[in-house]
């Protein structure tokens, strides 16, 4: 019989990787169980906002930040997705299982606080990577982008799908129902990552106003992602490193929040 896990994953030393894969697979079949909802459907979601405003706002020549506006557009479109997927996958895993009261057996099993956020955060990653990915190669085949830095796209994909995905475990572990991660997701992401430069250049923000995105953190994800492609972006290595030091910081959350089993524990 073909062993399910690799031989030299063993329960056993400082890490129990059995454990720790087991959770990892199971959020990442799990979003890819029902695909249809959880892929596809914000695959075609981007797809309609970039035929919308390319329609709207692309002809005659329209150019944002010195580029046609497609080619502005497209890897913001792409980050946006990567972004509230990440967040979706782990915040709704975590609440539904606290509502149907099988945290327990995720709690139950002898995985470290540090192995449960990285595993929960790991599939959260996937999913928005992966969704992320489907909608650049669908865009770039229709609207041909220069790539000017791929592992700088790349970089920046994998850190912003790490911090959402980690903000969703914080999410999910605070709520208690639905509602409560409903109000996360309306009146903070989805508002966050509509006025992060997705659809403009912040450039064209009057002076007074211009600090509102200077300070949101979802700017820098897009706009750095964004340099990867055009290669617009300035103080690069600067912002990769401040997301670092944050998805280190909320990941020492998260694993600090199970450690005490906050919301968590009858």
């Amino acid at each position: 019989m073909t062993p399910i896990f690799p031989d030299h994953m063993t329960p056993l030393g400082p890490v129990n990787w059995i454990g720790f894969y087991t959770l990892f697979a199971k959020e990442v079949r799990r979003f890819l169980k029902v695909w249809l909802q959880t892929v596809a459907a914000p695959v075609i979601s981007t797809l309609i906002f970039m035929t919308i405003f390319a329609l709207s706002l692309g002809r005659e020549g329209r150019e944002m930040g010195g580029v046609p506006f497609q080619q502005f557009l497209l890897p913001g479109l792409v980050m946006m997705t990567v972004i509230q997927n990440a967040f979706a996958n782990t915040s709704s895993s975590l609440v539904i299982s606290k509502m149907q009261g099988s945290i327990v057996d995720i709690l139950m099993p002898p995985l470290s606080p540090w192995e449960l956020s990285l595993a929960y955060v790991g599939g959260g990653a996937v999913r928005g990577v992966l969704v992320g990915s489907v909608v650049a190669a669908i865009l770039v085949s229709v609207t041909p982008v220069p790539l000017h830095a791929p592992f700088t796209a790349l970089a920046f994909m994998l850190e912003a799908a790490v911090m959402m995905s980690a903000v969703g475990v914080l999410t999910g572990i605070w709520a208690e129902k639905f509602d409560q991660s409903t109000v996360i997701t309306n009146f903070i992401i989805t508002p966050l990552s509509f006025l992060s430069g997705t659809f403009y250049s912040i450039d064209h923000l009057p002076h007074a106003v211009r600090w509102i995105a200077q300070v949101n953190p979802f700017f820098y994800m897009i706009d750095g992602f964004r340099s990867g492609f055009l290669g617009a972006g300035t103080h690069t290595a600067l912002v990769l490193g401040g997301l670092t030091v944050g998805n280190l910081i909320l990941l020492w959350w998260a694993q600090h929040l199970f450690r005490i089993g906050y919301k968590l524990k009858a």
